[in-house]
């Protein structure tokens, strides 16, 4: 995975202001204090990179909602280097915090890391990405990751004209996923092939490079540079006199890679439009690319909401009460069933992003011009 036009507006200045740890970028925030055992708390806030707007005003919501309870905060970014994080962690559990927030980059690296957190009695809060192999993972914090992939597919089969039978296809279709050290990349691509694989196997889907398994389809730390040059391959080596009709992406950032590499292959002319193009996060730079005519949807995730709830977990842990969760059997983390709180993501194309995004107040008119 963000008022959200404050929330992208807002992220240079957020950038600007943290001030550089020998660990990466931290920020320490000021606090009103708790109340009971509370009181003055300091809460660690971890997260993956400042490289994405998203994950810039997630630390900032974060940081908001704990400031707006009480508490002070200490913000860093990974920048998608594991160790690195791992080191921050380590530092924000000797500074003395007295919970993490931890959105992990390598979702198997943190299991020493936690278990000096345990040690230490600080409770850890995993934030929209599960921490998998420790016990150590209190509460988790997400949004129902299979649905995010089950819309993605969903779309792309209703914009293709296969699920009122209105067309039987075949259609051409390439698949992407997230990166392979993310437990919510197997949940996206999951939910999304329950509904395109039936299509595949009937034919009406086909997929040109014959790259199906997730294994062959992952993009590592999510990055668009990478998705870029697989698209600029697979389009080089399979589409040489078909077209590719539509491309499952998990993630704006990938999104914004595969049409870079289209848009070089003479997809969005006249002779040839852009295919299908999905997305997650409604990323500043995607819904302009959706309104323009160039990705086709994302799925809107409201990060505001999130932070209001891993806020609410670290409150109540720290005051010996339980969380409000909503599904505390499907999270199996390796370690443990950890108990989660799930909220639910919404399809955003050019029908519906006035209503939802400038509507809900994730982002202004202005900002969308």
């Amino acid at each position: 995975m963000r008022n959200r036009s404050a929330a992208v507006t807002g992220a240079l200045a957020v950038t600007a202001s943290l001030v550089l740890a020998a660990c990466g970028q931290n920020a320490e925030g000021g606090g009103k204090g708790g109340s009971g055992g509370a009181e003055g708390a300091t809460i660690g806030i971890a997260m993956p990179t400042q490289s994405s707007e998203r994950w810039i005003a997630d630390g900032k919501n974060v940081v908001k909602n704990l400031e707006a309870k009480g508490y002070k905060t200490r913000l860093v970014f990974g920048e998608d280097d594991p160790d690195q994080q791992v080191a921050q962690i380590e530092n924000l559990i000797t500074q003395g915090v007295k919970a993490l927030v931890v959105a992990a980059i390598d979702n198997k690296s943190l299991n020493n890391v936690l278990q000096q957190a345990a040690d230490a009695d600080i409770p850890v809060i995993a934030y929209d990405r599960l921490i998998l192999g420790s016990k150590n993972v209190d509460y988790y914090a997400s949004f129902d990751n299979t649905k995010v992939g089950e819309l993605q597919a969903t779309y792309i089969v209703e914009k293709l004209g296969l699920k009122d039978g209105s067309k039987k296809g075949p259609f051409r279709i390439e698949l992407f996923a997230g990166s392979n050290d993310d437990n919510n990349t197997k949940y996206f691509f999951d939910g999304a092939m329950s509904v395109l694989r039936p299509y595949i196997d009937k034919k009406q889907l086909l997929v040109g490079s014959g790259q199906t398994a997730l294994n062959q389809v992952t993009t590592l730390r999510w990055d668009g540079g990478q998705a870029q040059r697989r698209m600029d391959d697979i389009l080089t080596s399979t589409y040489k006199t078909e077209r590719v009709d539509a491309v499952l992406s998990p993630y704006d950032g990938i999104s914004i890679g595969i049409l870079s590499a289209l848009k070089s292959d003479d997809y969005g002319s006249k002779s040839k439009p852009l295919p299908v193009v999905t997305g997650q996060d409604a990323e500043l730079a995607s819904v302009k690319s959706i309104i323009a005519g160039e990705q086709t949807q994302t799925v809107y995730k409201d990060t505001r909401e999130l932070a209001k709830i891993a806020a609410n977990m670290v409150d109540a842990v720290l005051h010996d009460k339980k969380p409000e969760v909503n599904d505390e059997k499907t999270y199996d983390n390796g370690g443990k069933v950890v108990p989660a709180y799930l909220l639910q993501p919404v399809s955003v194309d050019r029908t519906n992003y006035e209503q939802v995004l400038v509507g809900g107040g994730y982002y202004t008119a202005a900002d969308l011009k």
